[in-house]
């Protein structure tokens, strides 16, 4: 992909020697990824690829309903039924529930069906031809039951689905005099609806595990996950087991997107039972089809935001009400709903603001975690609702931004005081200029209007429009508020018998770096080669719970537990330099002392204060700050819009492995545009019917506009060689900046996504302004 390399980017400089150790520093430069030549080679075994003698494969059988009751359950009696495993839920031997927030889900259905491809039985049979045949000689009959579809219908209480109104949850964060700041005399009021739809995470690798119910009356599973510790958890609660009587371990995995954060706990549940009952490993693995249309997606969202400005573009006053539809059982959405409140004000200073936000119910597969995690959504109705301050202000919308953005000592609608790194004015005057912004927003509608009078002179050409958007957004690292002190997280390190330092974490490697940069906070902090570190396999029987690999935490809260954990290491091996030097170290400390293990557990900066009662307080240790520029190419015929050019520039803190960071910027980059132009989840009666990949469109590479990466530093005092988050931000800023680009482009203003050909060409059509 192509990639500039301004002035304020990194360079990539090879690993330079310490004059301490003589070993290698690795931390800022970009070393190979650990993992890559056992991928690049085949070598490296996914959950598919794993050899299980005698094991059986296991199917779902789902509600083909969005709403209702079952009424009988019919094995076809022409079907031979021999060797065939069928499990419901009377056979689970402890809670029929997906342990998680609020114990709502049921593992299988007992006769409620609450939304489509809810899973109601479960088959095994070693062949997968036969559990194949098997799924379609069931037959269900049921009593339907009209269900709700939509946020309108769920806050209607058309029918009362969840509690007595449907909300399953509701936040409110409220900071200073709003109704004062609507009465200010001059004050220009803008409102505006923005609409975000699901998004699928669409990650390579479908979900798939393997289960084994061991002699001693355990569990075994392996899997493509995000969390094991979630699956562990979920299991001694199903299955009634001692924490210790339950193994679970990451098999290679091939993406997550926050997919495989809570949802496999269902799937590796179900293989779990179906061992369980057979006395035979395992193995259910989805196809594209079931995984589309069965699993967890990004929340749809709804966002009417009321603005009082001043004249001069100030803001003075918010008020938002943010919908989220979390679908038919609770799941994550009320930490999702969590962060997009607190992100919904976006990195301006607002004197006054309310954000009134619910999760809502409805009878569609339940809504889960997704890279962004809720700022997406709301982070684009602030970006969105901005352009129309600046339109009906006649302000560039980069000086309104410039006007409004947060500075050291600038306070969050929580309440919180920006006492470092912030960075909203770098990273937008670095897209500017690098996007050249102020001529294209002058030059591109001087040829557009020249284009149109060509047009009109009978000019025979594809009639194109050229236009450039801006967004400007944060993202707070790690979990929101007290949740790293209430996860407590712990890494640790030890030594293998050969005299190698190892990680002992529960954070996954789910292709975004963490194995290598876990390596190398180790090597850098114990004067050794990342090389020389082993990074043992994420499995509960032999690492301490770290926390979920999620919320851009991965590398600043664990990362610095492993970096502590080598410090502490290194404290007692005494003298000794490079990586012979360190075995020799290690292996005299073996024979002399026994096993070696250092232990850290997370310890909150002292300032943070956070109140969950009123939410109020500090949301987040620090915040990353992100601009991003798009260019666009619009067809007046098709509704076909091209990007064309993207510049983004990210505060990540400390950019631990330069390339690594990149790679997340412009994957989820890519990601953002596909969620803002192509990827459109469409419903026929609450079930997915596009969920194949020739109908649910993301981008490919051919379709990946040039991306302009630049890597702002603004060191964070409590993160790992001052290191932020770095893998969600990306996803917060491209989609509004493409509907701020289409508008320059055309005239047309949108104001929900996805922008179809077909919803772009419905609005030019509505619109003299192009003909």
């Amino acid at each position: 992909m192509p990639r500039t390399a301004p002035a304020a980017s990194r360079s990539r400089p090879l690993p330079r020697r310490s004059s301490e150790s003589g070993a290698t520093r690795s931390i800022g430069t970009s070393i190979p990824k650990l993992e890559a030549y056992e991928k690049v080679t085949g070598r490296a075994l996914y959950l598919d690829d794993v050899a299980a003698p005698g094991a059986l494969h296991g199917r779902t059988v789902r509600s083909t309903i969005a709403r209702g009751r079952t009424k009988k359950i019919t094995l076809d009696p022409a079907f031979d039924w021999s060797g065939v495993t069928v499990a419901d839920w009377r056979d689970i031997p402890g809670e029929n529930l997906v342990a998680l927030i609020v114990d709502d889900q049921p593992l299988l259905v007992v006769d409620e069906v609450r939304h489509a491809e809810e899973p109601i039985l479960l088959l095994a049979h070693e062949s997968a031809e036969r559990v194949e045949a098997a799924l379609r000689a069931v037959s269900i009959e049921y009593e339907p039951l009209e269900p709700v579809l939509t946020v309108e219908d769920s806050l209607a209480r058309k029918h009362v689905i969840f509690g007595d109104d449907n909300v399953f949850k509701e936040i409110v964060i409220a900071r200073g005099d709003l109704d004062a700041a609507f009465r200010t005399p001059g004050a220009i009021v803008v409102e505006g609806t923005y609409r975000c739809g699901h998004q699928e995470q669409l990650y390579i690798e479908n979900n798939a595990m393997l289960a084994e119910r061991l002699p001693d009356g355990g569990l075994y599973v392996r899997g493509s996950l995000q969390c094991p510790y979630y699956v562990h958890k979920a299991l001694c609660r199903a299955f009634a087991l001692a924490g210790d009587q339950v193994r679970v371990a990451q098999t290679v995995t091939g993406g997550g997107f926050g997919g495989k954060e809570e949802y496999p706990s269902i799937i590796a549940a179900h293989a779990s039972l179906l061992a369980w009952k057979s006395g035979r490993p395992v193995k259910i693995v989805y196809d594209r089809l079931e995984d589309i249309a069965a699993t967890t997606k990004r929340h749809p969202a709804v966002i009417r935001c009321r603005t009082a400005v001043a004249s001069d573009g100030r803001l003075l006053g918010t008020d938002m009400d943010v919908v989220m539809d979390g679908g038919a059982y609770v799941t994550l959405s009320p930490v999702v709903l969590s962060r997009g409140a607190i992100h919904a004000g976006g990195p301006y200073r607002h004197p006054a603001i309310r954000i009134r936000a619910r999760a809502v119910a409805t009878n569609t597969p339940p809504n889960g975690a997704f890279r962004g995690f809720g700022a997406p959504q709301t982070e684009f109705a602030m970006e969105r609702h901005l352009d129309a301050i600046a339109e009906r202000l006649s302000l560039d919308p980069v000086e309104l931004r410039r006007r409004n953005a947060v500075v050291i000592g600038d306070v969050t609608p929580t309440g919180q005081v920006l006492e470092e790194s912030v960075s909203a004015h770098e990273v937008l005057e670095q897209t500017a200029a690098h996007a050249g912004w102020k001529a294209k927003r002058r030059d591109f509608p001087r040829a557009n209007a020249a284009a149109a009078r060509a047009e009109r002179r009978g000019a025979k050409s594809r009639r194109l429009r050229r236009g450039i958007g801006m967004s400007l957004v944060y993202h707070g690292a790690g979990f929101t508020g007290s949740g790293e002190v209430r996860l407590a997280s712990r890494a640790a390190m030890d030594l293998t018998a050969d005299g190698r330092p190892r990680v002992l974490a529960g954070s996954t490697e789910i292709g975004q770096g963490t194995n290598t940069i876990f390596a190398q906070f180790a090597a850098d902090a114990l004067g050794v080669s990342p090389q020389l570190v082993v990074i043992e396999n994420p499995d509960t029987a032999r690492v301490p719970d770290s926390g979920p690999t999620v919320a851009s935490r991965t590398l600043m809260v664990v990362g610095g537990l492993v970096e502590r954990c080598a410090r502490g290491m290194r404290s007692k091996l005494g003298d000794y330099a490079g990586d012979e030097g360190f075995r020799r170290a290690a292996k005299r400390h073996l024979t002399a002392h026994g096993a070696l293990r250092v232990e850290e557990e997370y310890l909150k900066p002292p300032k943070i204060r956070w109140s969950d009662e009123n939410y109020t307080g500090d949301a987040y240790g620090v915040f990353g700050y992100a601009a991003c520029s798009v260019e666009v190419e619009v067809d007046l015929d098709t509704g076909e819009v091209q990007v064309l050019n993207v510049v983004t520039a990210q505060d990540i803190g400390k950019a631990i492995h330069p390339v690594l960071c990149e790679g997340q910027i412009e994957g989820g980059t890519l990601q953002a545009l596909g969620w803002a132009l192509t990827e459109e989840v469409r419903w026929r009666d609450g079930r997915v019917w596009n969920h194949q990949l020739t109908n649910y469109i993301i981008p490919t590479s051919m379709d990946a506009p040039p991306i302009h990466t630049l890597l702002v530093e603004n060191p964070y005092s409590h993160g790992p060689q001052g290191a932020k988050g770095v893998g969600e931000m990306p996803m917060d800023g491209p989609a509004p900046a493409v509907l701020a680009a289409i508008a320059h482009a055309t005239g047309v203003w949108l104001d929900e996504i996805p922008a179809t050909p077909e919803r772009v060409l419905r609005a030019l059509r509505a619109t003299e302004r192009v003909k």
